[in-house]
């Protein structure tokens, strides 16, 4: 069977205005052409879907169900073809992108935020999955791009990662806490405490235990969470000590608990990750942009904010 995508289009413009004539005006075609066109369906498809008289068109029982289903797969092909347009205008359509929950729970949003400011005709939804499932669904295409938290550079042929900012781990305590006292911590100070702290899933579990091996404190006591906020409900429970990743890009862990550096200093780097042999399309590629964007203009305030405190 060859039916061309001009045929189809055709056949629903006649069925829709009874009338080959009105039909030959909406194409720029002759009469006697949008007739042939008709024929040639017809013949295609082996079904007559005309009686034709010499005042009126009819569409016959199997010509109104052919129109009805043809109309729909239409319209949906233009639908698709217009998303498709809007994807590639770079300021428009809808971006996938894929984010660790304490991300998605802190600086994502401000990144969101400046997407929005920028291109408020471009859409960018945000997945909230556990680190590993994030670089799976960038790795499989699923996305158009991740955000992660890791410890050591991303080491995978499959993804392209572009380093945004690092944020040192901190002792998070409630202020009368005897490692209060201090402007930071020695990871070995910890060793009286259970620790609380968050789990695989936001990417800091790497950095933590690497610290704990090298600082002797490998078989501490260990609870984790998937969000920031129930680390700190523990520790203001006096359950123990937290660490937690700590900078200007994510909100304080709570109003009556203080955060002191660890040392010697462990870090997390957070990164944006796509696949590398497929180029971004230009809406994603300008939302890409902005979430860099974000972490300078960020960067840029919170050094203003340190300077007007130091004055």
């Amino acid at each position: 069977m060859n039916v061309s995508l001009q045929q189809l289009k055709v056949f629903v413009a006649v069925a829709r205005e009874r009338s080959f004539t009105r039909a030959a005006r909406e194409f720029d075609l002759t009469q006697s052409a949008v007739s042939r066109c008709v024929r040639d369906l017809e013949d295609a498809v082996e079904l007559k879907l005309f009686d034709r008289t010499t005042r009126q068109v009819e569409l016959t029982n199997a010509g109104a169900s052919l129109e009805r289903r043809i109309g729909r797969l239409l319209d949906e092909i233009e639908s698709t073809l217009r998303e498709e347009r809007a994807d590639h205008d770079g300021h428009t359509g809808v971006v996938v992108v894929a984010s660790n929950p304490v991300l998605s729970s802190s600086w994502v949003p401000q990144a969101l935020a400046q997407c929005a400011c920028s291109f408020p005709e471009l859409v960018v939804s945000v997945r909230d999955q556990p680190q590993s499932s994030v670089l799976a669904s960038v790795e499989h295409g699923e996305v158009d791009f991740g955000a992660v938290c890791v410890a050591e550079p991303v080491d995978s042929p499959l993804l392209h990662a572009q380093a945004l900012f690092t944020t040192p781990l901190h002792a998070v305590i409630p202020s009368t806490h005897p490692l209060a006292r201090h402007d930071s911590v020695r990871w070995r100070e910890l060793r009286e405490w259970p620790l609380i702290t968050l789990n695989a899933d936001t990417g800091v579990r790497a950095a933590l235990e690497a610290a704990l091996a090298a600082n002797e404190l490998k078989r501490r006591p260990l609870q984790e969470f998937g969000h920031v906020a129930a680390v700190a409900r523990m520790v203001e429970l006096g359950l123990g000590v937290g660490v937690l990743p700590v900078d200007p890009y994510r909100p304080s862990p709570g109003a009556s608990l203080v955060s002191r550096p660890l040392v010697p200093e462990t870090t997390l780097t957070t990164v944006l990750v796509h696949r590398r042999n497929r180029s971004l399309r230009p809406n994603a590629a300008a939302a890409w942009a902005q979430f860099v964007a974000s972490t300078s203009a960020h960067a840029r305030i919170a050094d203003a904010l340190g300077g007007a405190s130091a004055a």
